[in-house]
């Protein structure tokens, strides 16, 4: 089974379009296997967008994309819109190219119309940051670091990865 990892993003929790993506998700068939409401801290927000800092100042040069860099961090974490993201996981036959297809490329101005990215996202004129209102894995590496850097092994559904047991002595909230 490929699995990827699908974030609905701020813009599209602002927007109350959860509903309208996971709709036009569920014509791929596939099954979720994991699902939360996240808060995106900066150090979660980096890990995830790693490789595109260097890929805009490559682009744009080290002032211009370094700023975009910051500005698609202030994105992920709510800052333009609300500060929560639904991270999930979906699996089954060819999770990532089905759900690529239908999210569209990821600037939204050059995402066909038809799909999630060229019917509700746009590019702030601004911040020039593609607010593309979700994202989903490229390739098969990147979907397993990626579900790796959101979920822990036991939130996810079955078993993707190879696992170890550790035992923690974790402080954490629970139900009085």
């Amino acid at each position: 089974m490929e699995s990827t990892l699908v974030l609905i993003k701020p813009d599209g929790l602002k927007k109350s379009l959860t509903g309208n993506i996971i709709s036009k998700l569920s014509e791929t068939k596939l099954t979720i296997i994991a699902a939360k409401i996240v808060k995106v801290s900066r150090e979660l927000g980096e890990l995830h967008y790693e490789n595109l800092k260097e890929e805009q100042i490559g682009k744009k040069g080290k002032e211009k994309g370094t700023q975009i860099f910051e500005n698609t961090l202030k994105y992920i974490q709510g800052e333009f819109h609300t500060d929560r993201v639904l991270a999930m996981v979906y699996g089954g036959e060819n999770a990532i190219e089905k759900i690529r297809e239908l999210a569209g490329s990821t600037n939204p101005e050059k995402a066909d119309s038809i799909s999630i990215r060229g019917k509700y996202g746009r590019i702030h004129s601004e911040t020039q940051v593609f607010e593309n209102v979700i994202h989903c894995s490229d390739s098969k590496e990147n979907a397993e670091r990626e579900i790796k850097l959101w979920f822990d092994p036991d939130e996810i559904y079955g078993d993707l990865y190879s696992t170890k047991q550790k035992e923690e002595k974790v402080n954490k909230k629970i139900w009085e």
